[in-house]
């Protein structure tokens, strides 16, 4: 996920979106819903702000600071790189969460599962 400080907003007219999704960054309180979607599991604007932070206390950036001082403005400047795939991955994550958390959900039992080989077999490969 990349966060881009789009201050004039045109960051979407040159970015190949095949293989990314652009949105908003929105704050914490408004991206609780979506926790399944969260990268570190954290809320983008959380995250954001650790890294904006973070620079600014290695460097020294100005343009850091700014944004930080101006937060709540800033924060709608930024647009969010969704990769596809990873943005799928996520998605596949917590529906394998969900599924497994569900009290009705049938687990597979692996013990019920045959072993291919019976037990003591051993397996030999030919030699060269």
């Amino acid at each position: 996920i990349a966060y881009v400080y789009d201050e004039d907003g045109s960051f979407a007219s040159r970015c190949n979106t095949s293989m990314v999704a652009l949105g908003r960054v929105v704050p914490a309180a408004e991206q609780q819903s979506g926790r399944a979607l969260w990268h570190l599991d954290q809320p983008d604007e959380t995250l954001l702000k650790r890294l904006i932070e973070d620079h600014h206390k290695w460097t020294g950036s100005l343009r850091a600071r700014f944004i930080m001082d101006h937060w709540a403005e800033s924060l709608t400047k930024f647009v969010k790189v969704f990769p596809n795939e990873y943005k799928r991955a996520l998605g596949e994550r917590q529906n394998r969460a969900a599924s497994a958390d569900a009290p009705d959900a049938v687990q597979p039992d692996r013990a019920a599962v045959p072993s291919a080989q019976p037990s003591g077999a051993r397996r030999t490969v030919p030699a060269k």
